[in-house]
C-alpha cells in the first residue's frame, strides 16, 4: 500500500481512524508522522475557509494511551504557522465543539482525539468548526491535503493551556438548573450513580451531579485509564451495561448514568435495574421531547424496533427511519428540520442543543424533565426475544462483497411467503414476519454483515434462524465458522 492510500484509507466516515499502538497482529497506521501532516492539512483546510483571519484551533484528547503523542505530532504540524493553539487537555468530543461557541474560546477550529469505545490501540481524529462537524468530504480533503503536505520549519504559533471541560460542566449545570426551575441544588435528595468506563466522562460527578446536590455514591470507573481495564466504555455494549446495573442495585441509587470514553453517547438505568438504551432511550427522549414539540419528527438509524415507531406515532410524533451513521441522522434531522436525531448506539443530538451528539447533553435534558423516567416509556412494547449475528466478510473488496450478498438476500427474501420486505427501506433488507422482523446490513466501521431480528412470541427466533442460515451457509466470502452471536 502506498503512502497516499495509506492516508486515505485512515478515513472512518467523518472522522478519521487508525491504530495508534502497534500490536503483534496490528501494525500502527495512525503514526505520529501522518498525524502531524493532518495536522498540517487541518489548518491549510482552515485557511483555505477563512482566508485573512488569525486562526485560533482547539485540541482536546480522551483518555487514550496514544492521545498526548499524538496531541504533540497535532501541533508539530501546525507550529509552522502564526496562530494560536489552545491545549484544552482532557475533554470531551461535545465540549471540543463547544469550543467554537463559547466566548472564553471562540476558536475557528477544533479537533477532539478519540476512537470512541474502540479497544486502547485504537485512536483517532474528529474535526469541528463552528458550522458542527466535519463532513466525510471534509475528511477527503484533509487527507488528500495530508498527503501533499511538505515538512516545515519554524515555530510560529502559540500554544496556550485552556481548561474547557470546567467551562462545559458549568454550562450544563446552568442549563439543568434553568430547565428544573428550582432550588440551586435541584438534584438533592436524589442519588445518581455514574460509570465513565475509564472514559472522560467522570467529570459529570464533581462537575455537574454535586454541584447540583445529587448523591454521587457508588459512580465508578471514573479515573481515566486508557487501558480500559474494568469493562468496554460503551453504552451499547451488554457487560458494560451490567456494571451499571449492578451499582445501582448494589447502592440502592435511583438512577444510573454510563457515558462512552469521548461522551458523545449515553445510556441509563432505572431503580429497578432496567436498561433504559437502545430503544427504550429513544422512546424515553422522544417522549420528553414530544411533549414540548407537539407532532415533531424524530430521525432514528434504520435498526430501531417496530414498537419505537409506534410509540412514536402514538404520542402523535412521526418517525423517519433513515440510514445508520451518526452524521447520517444528523444532517437528516437538518434536513426535515427535526426535533431529534438519535442512533439506538446511543448517539443523540437535539436540534435544541446545535445538532451537537453530546451524550452528557441528552442526560441533563432527561434530568431537566424531573420526572420518574420509566414510567414515560410504560406504553413502549416490549420483544419477548432479540438475536443478532454478525457474518465476518472475509474478502476483499469487503463494500463490493457485503453489497453483493444484501442484493441476494433481497431476492431471497422476496421468493419467501411467509416474509414481507420493506420495499422502501433505505438500508440493507428489513423484512417482516408473523411474530416479529429483522435488518440485515452492513455495519459502518467493521467488515461485517450485522443480522438483527426481533420476536414478540417466545421461541421463535430460532425457527426463523434454522429457516434462514442455510443462505449466509452457503455464501463464499463470508467466514462461515466464526458466526459471532449476541
Amino acid at each position: 500500500m502506498s503512502e497516499k492510500e495509506a492516508l486515505l484509507a485512515l478515513q472512518n466516515g467523518s472522522d478519521i481512524r487508525g491504530i495508534a499502538i502497534s500490536t503483534l497482529d496490528q501494525p500502527a497506521t495512525l503514526t505520529n508522522e501522518r498525524v502531524e501532516k493532518i495536522g498540517q492539512a487541518f489548518v491549510s483546510w482552515l485557511k483555505e475557509k477563512m482566508p485573512h483571519k488569525e486562526l485560533k484551533i482547539a485540541v482536546g484528547q480522551d483518555s487514550r494511551l496514544s492521545g498526548q503523542s499524538l496531541k504533540e505530532a497535532l501541533f508539530a504540524g501546525m507550529a509552522h504557522e502564526p496562530i494560536t493553539l489552545i491545549d484544552c487537555g482532557m475533554a470531551t468530543t461535545p465540549a471540543m465543539f463547544m469550543a467554537t461557541i463559547y466566548d472564553d474560546f471562540k476558536v475557528d477550529g477544533a479537533i477532539m482525539i478519540t476512537a470512541s469505545h474502540l479497544p486502547y490501540q485504537y485512536n483517532g481524529l474528529k474535526f469541528f468548526t463552528a458550522e458542527g462537524g466535519a463532513e466525510h468530504e471534509d475528511i477527503e480533503a484533509i487527507l488528500e491535503r495530508a498527503n501533499q503536505a511538505q515538512v516545515q520549519t519554524g515555530k510560529k504559533a502559540k500554544i496556550i493551556e485552556k481548561d474547557l471541560l470546567s467551562v462545559y460542566a458549568a454550562d450544563l449545570v446552568e442549563k439543568i438548573r434553568k430547565g428544573i426551575g428550582s432550588s440551586d441544588k435541584p438534584l438533592a435528595g436524589q442519588h445518581i450513580v455514574v460509570d465513565a468506563g475509564n472514559g472522560a466522562g467522570g467529570f459529570f460527578v464533581d462537575k455537574v451531579l454535586n454541584p447540583l446536590g445529587a448523591n454521587t455514591k457508588g459512580s465508578q470507573f471514573l479515573n481515566p485509564d486508557g487501558t480500559f481495564p474494568n469493562h468496554e466504555s460503551n453504552p451499547d455494549n451488554k457487560e458494560a451495561m451490567q456494571a451499571l446495573e449492578q451499582a445501582v442495585l448494589t447502592h440502592q441509587a435511583d438512577l444510573g448514568i454510563i457515558f462512552d470514553t469521548d461522551v458523545d453517547r449515553s445510556a441509563l438505568v432505572d431503580a429497578e435495574g432496567q436498561a433504559l438504551n437502545r430503544n427504550n432511550l429513544i422512546a424515553l427522549i422522544s417522549a420528553i421531547l414530544l411533549k414540548e414539540n407537539p407532532g415533531a419528527t424524530i430521525v432514528t438509524n434504520s435498526a430501531t424496533s417496530q414498537h419505537v415507531e409506534d410509540f412514536i406515532v402514538g404520542l402523535g410524533g412521526k418517525q423517519d427511519r433513515y440510514l445508520t451513521g451518526y452524521r447520517n441522522v444528523i444532517n437528516r434531522a437538518m434536513e426535515l428540520d427535526a426535533t431529534l436525531a438519535i442512533e439506538t448506539s446511543g448517539h443523540a443530538a437535539l436540534k435544541e442543543n446545535y445538532y451537537l451528539d453530546d451524550g452528557a447533553y441528552l442526560v441533563a435534558k432527561l434530568l431537566m424533565a424531573n420526572t420518574d423516567l420509566p414510567a414515560l416509556i410504560k406504553d413502549l412494547k416490549q420483544p419477548k426475544e432479540t438475536r443478532e449475528y454478525r457474518f465476518v466478510i472475509k474478502e476483499e473488496p469487503i463494500l463490493e462483497n457485503g453489497q453483493a450478498i444484501i442484493d441476494r438476500f433481497k431476492t431471497y427474501v422476496n421468493q419467501k411467503k411467509n416474509l414481507s420486505r420493506l420495499v422502501d427501506h433505505l438500508e440493507g433488507v428489513r423484512a417482516n414476519f408473523s411474530t416479529g422482523w429483522f435488518i440485515l446490513r452492513m455495519s459502518l466501521h467493521e467488515p461485517l454483515l450485522v443480522w438483527t431480528i426481533e420476536s414478540d412470541k417466545e421461541n421463535t427466533i430460532s425457527l426463523l434462524v434454522e429457516e434462514i442460515m442455510p443462505f449466509f451457509m452457503e455464501e463464499a466470502t463470508l467466514d462461515r465458522d466464526n458466526v459471532i452471536k449476541k
